[in-house]
């Protein structure tokens, strides 16, 4: 399962970034929104969306998303 705030990659495409998103359909299409980090010319991609089967976890996040985020951006457990 994907995250919050953990790092995904989709292997077909190729496109990699930091899950920002998650969406979960009437019949059970769960959709991931990634956001790839800032390119050198200072300019943002734009934010993808991907199934969740499709992407790979590359880096799991412990301090954003889960079970013990209160949904105000703030980890319960540090403040």
């Amino acid at each position: 399962m994907i995250n919050l705030g953990d790092t995904a990659k989709d292997p077909i495409t190729g496109y990699e970034g930091i899950v920002t998103g998650k969406t979960t359909w009437l019949y059970g299409c769960a959709r991931i929104a990634i956001q790839a980090k800032m390119k050198k010319d200072g300019t943002v991609p734009a934010l993808e969306w991907f199934d969740e089967l499709q992407l790979e976890c590359k880096k799991p996040d412990k301090t954003i998303g889960g079970p013990q985020n209160d949904g105000g951006g703030r980890n319960m457990e540090t403040g």
